[in-house]
């Protein structure tokens, strides 16, 4: 694979690599541009935005389909080959006795990232990361084991079919979403240009990104945990962020919270933050009836702006349930499907309109199988704000997503303390009221600090402990 004329994968490569391949290169179909209507055209040069959303289980007819079949399709062709990939752990441990943020009856003591770094023939060093929820010294493993020595010699711009849609198991597909992000800033630093200018194709993107703050997870029910958490709200609007989405507190069986105590904190906390600040809410395992009948009314009388998977993707009938709560609450987004990392997971939802909002992350996904995800919320008429609650080396890519693709909406931040986040680059993005702008720089525009391993080095292990404060309740580490 290492011949530069070569511009076709070997038998072994392909038998490898190709059923994925195959069904990803194939899944959309060419529309072109056939004709002179000028509103077409000006719709298609600039970004084929939505006016409105389409309706349920309807395309879009604003919609400009991409007419390319993968996103590497027609770029310029070099002679960059894969050296070498190196998985390096990293791990923040908060200070002895001290937390990071505490949800349900755990406590988290510390934050990992699982660097990735992708070595070719020219001396580009392309960087991005997989999952560290998937154990960064897994991911190390599974890539030193499988990837690394199937990619050795492989090109940069085979990255589509080398390493798309992987999700045999969670470590495979936090390896190989980890590889892939990598591959594209190569890709982008080969080319002289963004990644997202490169996704975008034809199109006229942004490199502005509407950020949300993520957060909630400050405040305890058994110690002034309303008075936390609209504290922590308004702390994000003087910053200037216009959206915030909270999780549910500490156990409610341990702190005795029930449904009426929590709809008379979401109405103050409505009340202090104003009619125009979107609030979006987290799950929790309340069971149907509740859901439709208490909590689905409150969140559309207090004008919430998403109630966040109510059910995981994969539980019996979940199409149905998510389109019975939707009825409850018309004027209120269902979002979902971050543990989703590739587009046959999320079609049924897309289609359906069982979720408004499309949550699936590039530390799952990779840029490739998220840009088929971009192309299809977009289709349809639906919302694509990724999943972000790790470090900058998912933002990177995430963002990079969310302006690359023409379903992009926001982009999740995570608000709790993270020196991964931005003290690992040198010349970290900024965020300012709510915004991301993302450098003018190839690849995804951002260094490495030296000796990051030095700074940040791993602590192995699961990142919650049980709640000292519930320590002999026999509670659950999530929620109860």
């Amino acid at each position: 694979m290492s011949d530069p004329k070569r511009k076709f994968f070997s038998r072994r490569s392909f038998l490898t690599t190709g059923a994925a391949a195959c069904a990803s290169g194939m899944a959309l179909s060419a529309w072109g541009m056939e004709g002179n209507n000028p509103q077409k055209k000006k719709l298609y040069e600039t970004g084929g935005q939505l006016a409105v959303p389409g309706q349920l289980g309807q395309l879009s007819h604003e919609y400009i389909p991409d007419k390319r079949t993968h996103p590497a399709e027609g770029l310029k062709r070099e002679h960059i080959v894969i050296t070498d990939i190196r998985v390096t752990p990293l791990s923040y441990v908060a200070p002895k006795d001290k937390y990071l943020w505490c949800v349900g009856g755990l406590v988290v003591w510390k934050s990992d990232a699982a660097l990735v770094q992708v070595f070719t023939n020219k001396g580009i060093i392309g960087i991005g990361e997989g999952s560290p929820y998937c154990y960064p010294d897994k991911i190390k493993d599974y890539t030193d084991t499988f990837i690394t020595p199937l990619l050795k010699g492989a090109n940069v711009f085979d990255v589509d079919f080398l390493t798309n849609n992987q999700g045999h198991s969670r470590t495979a597909m936090g390896a190989w979403a980890g590889v892939n992000n990598a591959i594209w800033d190569v890709i982008g630093k080969a080319l002289g240009k963004p990644v997202y200018k490169i996704l975008a194709g034809n199109r006229l993107p942004s490199g502005k990104v509407h950020m949300y703050a993520s957060g909630g997870v400050e405040h305890a029910w058994y110690d002034n945990g309303e008075e936390a958490l609209i504290a922590e709200a308004l702390r994000y609007k003087k910053l200037g962020f216009d959206t915030f989405k909270f999780r549910q507190g500490t156990s409610w069986k341990f702190s005795g919270m029930t449904m009426g105590k929590y709809v008379r904190i979401l109405e103050n906390l409505r009340k202090a933050v104003g009619p125009d600040f979107k609030l979006c809410i987290e799950k929790f395992p309340w069971d149907m009836d509740t859901i439709v009948n208490e909590l689905c009314p409150v969140l559309e009388s207090l004008k919430f702006y998403w109630y966040e998977e109510p059910f995981e993707f994969n539980v019996p009938d979940v199409v149905e349930k998510l389109l019975t709560i939707k009825a409850a609450m018309p004027s209120v987004m269902v979002s979902g499907g971050e543990n989703c990392w590739n587009r046959y997971q999320l079609e049924p939802f897309i289609n359906s309109g069982a979720m408004d909002v499309v949550q699936s992350d590039t530390n799952y996904t990779g840029i490739t199988e998220g840009w088929y995800i971009g192309q299809e919320v977009a289709k349809y008429g639906r919302k694509y704000d990724p999943h972000n609650w790790v470090g900058g080396l998912t933002t990177i890519s995430n963002v990079h997503l969310v302006a690359g693709v023409p379903g992009g909406h926001m982009c999740e931040t995570n608000m709790t303390y993270n020196p991964l986040k931005w003290e690992i680059f040198k010349e970290p993005y900024e965020i300012k009221n709510g915004w991301l702008m993302i450098p003018d720089k190839p690849g995804y525009g951002v260094e490495l600090i030296d000796n990051i391993e030095k700074k940040f080095p791993f602590s192995p292990g699961f990142y919650g402990r049980p709640n000292p404060k519930m320590e002999g309740a026999g509670l659950p580490l999530w929620w109860s």
